[in-house]
């Protein structure tokens, strides 16, 4: 009898495999086919990669590498992720935070301390949060880092009283920048690629100015015009691997404890502001859901993480048509069988 009910379930066991396995196939081929379709209407050129239950389902890449259209992308191909790289010095200064070297609530005077006055009023966590008042960069005279910086200096007042309003600009990001070079003695690049990149093993991601111009796709617009090349320091290109990797990293606590997860997820309290991770959604300070999107010229990026369903959907792209969401919506439905 006992060897009968062994086989029972042995049978239901492998019925139930069978059945999941099929579920996910067709699953993978709804996925392909609406890529084929986004790509053949023109309105994705790029690279995809889902993630489902901590295992990769689908890795793929569509269209070209550049604006003349001669060499197919591969899933090897890196692209600049635009406003997801913000994630990267918010990461860093956590992690400082937790080493005892800086406190959230400090002024950036306390690092910098040859900025104007405005730098005792602001705090780290403005910059983290877009709340400094600090105006945007002047784009139009900027042609370096060390611009930024001159510039920072010849600021008299700031837009709001920090912490008032939300402004969602750059210098907040590149101050967060000078902060981690003032604090730890290196440059900002070789910091990221030390304490985030070799822990979470990103081998191909790096940050500008790039040295390694290999399997680096070129963005383009629809006119076939290419974009000029990024002189600053700060922007980031990698594979949809590595994103993953990165995305792994944050979740499980690797780079950053969790109290630092859940001050990197914090917000002005108004709708539609972002946070260092974009929009991130907690439950009693635990992190449930994690989608952030950026675009650098015609460069595309977009990451979706449902913590809960174990899955993440990311697209980078080099053609920009503004469809990451749309795309990653369906996806997601045909992950959760839904129309």
């Amino acid at each position: 009898m006992y060897y009968y009910k062994k086989l029972v379930i042995i049978f239901t066991t492998l019925l139930l495999l069978a059945n999941h396995t099929f579920a996910q196939t067709k699953q993978i081929a709804q996925i392909d086919s609406l890529l084929k379709s986004a790509n053949q209407a023109g309105v994705f050129n790029g690279n995809i990669l889902v993630s489902k239950n901590n295992k990769v389902i689908y890795n793929t890449a569509f269209g070209f590498t550049d604006a003349s259209k001669t060499k197919k992308l591969t899933p090897d191909y890196r692209f600049n992720i635009g406003s997801i790289t913000k994630e990267f010095s918010g990461t860093a200064l956590l992690q400082l935070q937790e080493q005892g070297k800086l406190k959230v609530e400090d002024p950036v005077s306390k690092y910098i301390p040859e900025l104007p006055k405005w730098a005792n009023e602001v705090t780290i966590r403005n910059l983290l949060q877009y709340t400094s008042g600090l105006p945007n960069v002047n784009w139009k005279k900027i042609k370096s880092n060390k611009d930024v910086f001159d510039d920072l200096k010849l600021i008299d007042n700031l837009d709001f009283v920090p912490g008032t309003q939300y402004d969602y600009n750059m210098n907040n990001v590149f101050l967060r920048q000078f902060i981690v070079e003032k604090i730890t003695g290196m440059t900002y690049k070789n910091y990221v690629s030390k304490h985030i990149f070799r822990p979470c093993k990103m081998n191909s991601s790096e940050i500008t100015p790039i040295v390694v111009e290999k399997f680096i796709a070129k963005g383009f617009n629809n006119k076939l015009t290419e974009d000029k090349p990024d002189f600053l320091v700060g922007g980031t290109f990698l594979t949809t691997t590595d994103l993953l990797k990165f995305a792994n990293c944050l979740h499980s606590k690797k780079l950053i404890n969790e109290n630092s997860l859940f001050e990197l997820g914090q917000h002005f309290n108004l709708p539609d502001t972002q946070s260092s991770l974009g929009e991130a959604k907690f439950i009693t300070k635990k992190l449930v859901a994690h989608s952030h999107d950026g675009r650098a010229g015609n460069y595309e990026a977009l990451l979706v993480s449902d913590l809960n369903e174990k899955l993440t959907i990311i697209l980078l792209g080099n053609n920009y048509n503004g469809k990451l969401f749309e795309i990653s919506d369906a996806i997601t439905a045909i992950l959760k069988s839904e129309k």
